[in-house]
């Protein structure tokens, strides 16, 4: 038996004997609340109807009461009922359809249907719509009607039940359950079955990922004995987020990207997760961070806000040279530039203003190594420090074919760091949220200034735990379980 539950209301809708995961009726369900007594079961609902005050409705109405995890939702059922409830989704979607169709070189004569279930098209030549489609209305089967013109519109979306299934689509559908549930079908003696699941956000490719795939293993080792099942998953799985309790994302962070994407379904789903939607933005934007920060009285080094080429005699007073020059949303030191003459920063700013509106400019302040305090739930949960890339001013140095080199770290016990480091890190990471961030300071002979705040900190297996141990890993798995019994 697997984590899967399947709703129907009639056994012979889909026999035991064609799937391995639990099937039940509708009506067994809806009259024995303590049906499932341990554990968070995932439940496909496929009924015959979703109608208001049909019992497939009652069944997702009653699965989110008791705490259990089902597609679709009650809100999806409502939202699909009539067009004016989900056109907010028609531009998007359309603009996916539209796109899928100039790559097959399809141009229709008439109004056409198609069917997508659990994101998988039955017309192949609209696959990436289907996924999208999911990603918007987690139902297990929708027909799309689509009308012709040079642009394509969507004239309905509705759902399609078991019973109004004809021509193989039945067949269809039971090959997309298989699909969407494969993860999940293995053999349950291999390993005792967990209280929770937590999906980690994570890209293989990436070359600088804040937790590295041998971290992530060693996170979910720990995680194992704390009944808490951890799976990594990569920007293709937006559409299987809800099937989880939690999101940890180990990619680097953007507002433009998938990251921002995941973090906000997270937010709707009522999952925990790190990073957070409004830590994103509140972080990610150095320019929003600075104000932030100055509002709240966090010393900061001095700062000029760049708006166009004019202001950059200003920035030469105030801050004098060399100065540092960054685009508002720059991670792992890209985008940061040291210039040390008029005629240099005339060009970097130039050709920084091409890619946004609004730059930084930061008074020079050299040191050996710069601080970092990892911050959780505004308590300390390590201290680091992070020395220069030899040879160079900053703690990572970029090379032209895109390799990188990184300077030295030490970590520190938590008693026995400089606790005006800890404190002004505390203090710089309060007005983002309760989350885990990373906290940038530079210790100087004027004193302690933050530099910036991130909201996906590094977190390595030997680097940021090499004094904590576990107990680093530990912390932050119980700030999902906490919320995650809420």
């Amino acid at each position: 038996m697997t984590g899967w539950v399947i709703l129907v209301d009639q056994a012979r809708d889909v026999p035991n004997a064609e799937t391995p995961h639990k099937v039940i009726t509708t009506s067994e369900y809806l009259a024995r609340p303590r049906l499932f007594e341990t554990g968070r079961p995932k439940l496909i609902n496929l009924s015959r109807s979703y109608a208001y005050q049909s019992k497939g409705y009652y069944a997702s109405l009653l699965a989110e009461a008791r705490g259990h995890r089902v597609v679709p939702t009650v809100e999806t059922m409502l939202e699909l009922r009539e067009a004016k409830l989900y056109e907010h989704a028609l531009p998007e979607l359309e603009d996916a359809l539209n796109r899928c169709a100039r790559k097959a070189d399809f141009q229709p004569e008439g109004e056409f249907k198609f069917l997508v279930c659990f994101g998988i098209s039955r017309d192949p030549r609209f696959e990436a719509f289907g996924r999208l489609l999911f990603d918007w209305f987690r139902c297990p089967a929708l027909e799309v009607t689509v009308e012709p013109g040079h642009w394509l519109s969507i004239g309905r979306i509705r759902p399609r039940t078991l019973t109004r299934l004809e021509n193989g689509e039945g067949v269809f559908l039971r090959e997309a359950l298989h699909q969407h549930t494969k993860r999940e079908w293995r053999d349950p003696k291999a390993r005792s079955i967990a209280k929770y699941d937590l999906a980690v956000l994570f890209d293989p490719n990436e070359k600088m990922a804040p937790t590295s795939a041998a971290s992530i293993k060693h996170f979910a080792r720990i995680a194992e004995k704390m009944s808490v099942d951890v799976e990594p998953i990569t920007k293709r799985q937006l559409a299987e987020l809800a099937e989880y309790d939690g999101l940890f994302i180990r990619e680097t962070t953007s507002i433009d990207n998938h990251t921002y994407r995941f973090a906000r379904r997270a937010w709707q789903e009522g999952m925990p997760v790190i990073d957070d939607p409004i830590s994103m933005i509140r972080c990610t934007n150095k320019v929003f961070l600075m104000e932030l920060l100055g509002s709240n009285q966090v010393p900061m080094p001095p700062t000029v806000l760049l708006t166009d080429m004019a202001d950059l005699p200003r920035a030469m007073d105030e801050l004098g040279l060399p100065m540092v020059v960054k685009i508002p949303d720059g991670s792992f030191s890209r985008g940061v530039h040291k210039v040390g003459s008029h005629e240099e920063l005339k060009r970097i700013a130039e050709e920084l203003f091409e890619e946004t509106d609004l730059l930084l400019a930061q008074k020079f302040m050299p040191t050996e190594f710069d601080w970092r305090v990892g911050v959780l739930a505004g308590e300390p949960l390590f201290v680091c420090q992070y020395r220069m890339a030899r040879g160079h001013w900053q703690i990572v140095k970029h090379h032209a074919d895109g390799s990188s080199r990184e300077g030295g770290f030490k970590t520190f016990e938590l008693e026995h760091a400089p606790p005006e480091i800890i404190d002004l890190a505390v203090r710089a990471a309060k007005p983002i949220g309760d989350g885990f961030y990373g906290v940038d300071l530079k210790q100087t002979e004027s004193g302690i200034v933050v530099m910036e705040v991130n909201d996906n900190p590094n977190l390595e297996h030997g680097i940021e735990d090499a004094v904590g141990k576990d107990e680093v890993w530990i912390k932050i798995l119980k700030w999902f379980i906490a919320r995650m019994e809420q």
